[in-house]
């Protein structure tokens, strides 16, 4: 079984990890080294000042990067993340309605994964974007 066909089996099931769960998370898409995430930003992610927390795009795409890596191994594997790096473009807000988290492998090797991810809405509207090292280790 591969990476892909790990996710391909959980998303055929429903099944969701409980952080997905807890922040209302899909896996609308997943191909070989490349997954599509969506959630829309509510009242419940937003801080002080009235928006949805940094934390919340982190989450989407630090998701979208792991997953995709994931997506490209030739077995199930633990994408660690080593460095997320998010670059914040405009603010989220419960208005925006549904947002996409795209992520994609940019290279992949043995030991460690390069992948990027976007946060955009259904116009293509671009919100935040990541890049990310990965430490891909065996499934105990």
């Amino acid at each position: 079984m591969t990476g892909l066909d790990e996710i391909k089996s959980l998303m055929a099931v429903g099944e969701r990890p409980p952080m997905m769960a807890l922040f209302d998370i899909d896996l609308d898409e997943v191909e070989h080294g490349r997954v599509v995430f969506s959630a829309s930003p509510g009242r419940q992610s937003y801080n002080f000042m009235g928006i949805a927390h940094g934390g919340y795009a982190a989450i989407l795409l630090d998701s979208a990067c792991g997953v995709a890596a994931n997506a490209a191994a030739p077995s199930p594997v633990n994408c660690v993340t080593l460095e997320l790096k998010v670059a914040y473009h405009a603010p989220l807000t419960e208005e925006i309605g549904r947002v996409r988290a795209i992520g994609q492998v940019l290279s992949i090797g043995k030991r460690v994964a390069h992948t990027e991810a976007k946060l955009i809405d259904a116009q293509g509207k671009l919100y935040a974007s990541a890049t990310s090292t990965l430490l891909i280790t065996a499934r105990q």
